[in-house]
């Protein structure tokens, strides 16, 4: 699913954000990504989806070797992939269905199609009955319920998450955990970069933890590990 072996990248200004990492991550885990601020979290997610490429080594996702991945082929990559960030990055000048609709009308998925499987999914996140708004009409949460959707409407292996509840409340934050919870139990392989401990150490799962741009710890069942 995702692999990666001797890893490096080193950025102009001389940062090292991964420093020989070595991983393996199977179809249907869910994995938590954890470690202080300035480790290598966000770029070890990144070159996941070829936001960055790494500086040596090789990373495979899916069988798909990313080294030799030409630039125009990065979009065919992420069809298979969903993307969550924090700031949910959602278009505000298109209501909730054509937010979502839009992912996959940049695949070229059959119009016929795209109706039923965008309300589908704004069913399955409880945003079914706000199909019509603007983004700027919901609150926080439900933006970020609609990032989700739209990173799972056309059904992909993976689903990478960059501090998705990090702009959001406690009791958010849980709803949203309870839906990624269901999309995993789905099969979907969920990637996921937290600084939240108390969900960490709730729900638990695979953690990954990285420091200096190494993997120091890699735990079946972990915990967070840091202070909050």
């Amino acid at each position: 699913m995702i692999e990666m072996k001797n890893v490096m990248k080193k950025y102009a200004n001389g940062v090292i954000a991964a420093n020989g990492i070595n991983v393996k991550i199977n179809q249907g885990e869910f994995v938590y990504v954890v470690g202080p601020s300035g480790a290598g979290k966000s770029t070890f997610i990144k070159m996941m989806y070829r936001e960055e490429k790494p500086t040596q080594g090789n990373i495979r996702i899916n069988g798909i070797n990313l080294e030799k991945l030409r630039d125009n082929k990065v979009p065919l990559l992420r069809r298979n992939m969903g993307v969550v960030f924090q700031d949910f990055k959602l278009l505000p000048t298109l209501t909730v269905f054509e937010n979502v609709a839009f992912a996959l009308e940049v695949i070229e998925e059959n119009p016929k199609h795209i109706k039923k499987k965008v309300m589908d999914i704004l069913d399955l996140v409880g945003l079914k009955h706000k199909a019509r708004m603007l983004p700027t009409e919901l609150s926080g949460g439900e933006q970020q319920r609609v990032s989700i959707a739209r990173s799972i409407v056309n059904s992909p292996k993976l689903v990478i998450a960059d501090e998705p509840t990090g702009n959001l409340d406690p009791e958010t934050s849980w709803e949203i955990m309870n839906l990624f919870e269901q999309i995993n139990n789905r099969g979907t392989t969920i990637v996921m970069a937290t600084h939240n401990k108390d969900i960490v150490n709730t729900i638990k799962h695979r953690v990954i933890a990285i420091e200096g741009g190494r993997i120091v710890r890699d735990e079946a069942r972990g915990e967070y590990g840091y202070e909050a």
